[in-house]
């Protein structure tokens, strides 16, 4: 997946607790806030799921349009 380069600004102490684990685990600070960023996100799961399941795309839509429709319908 390409990478984009962004600036951001971050409270030091999280910084210096991303140092050290990056130091720990042997990647670099941006894996460790990417890592991070990704399980928050929910997007780790979201590829654990995507790479188990073995529906075509189009299959994959028409149940995702179907929750959506189904959860419209509930919140009513």
């Amino acid at each position: 997946m390409p990478k984009t380069r962004t600036t951001l600004t971050i409270d030091e102490e999280v910084l210096r607790a991303v140092r050290v684990l990056a130091a720990r685990t042997g990647q670099g600070d941006s894996a460790v806030i990417e890592a991070a960023i990704r399980r928050d996100l929910g997007l780790d799961l979201l590829d654990r799921l995507w790479a188990r399941n073995n529906l075509q795309e189009g299959e994959a839509m028409e149940l995702a349009v179907e929750a959506q429709h189904h959860t419209r319908r509930a919140k009513r």
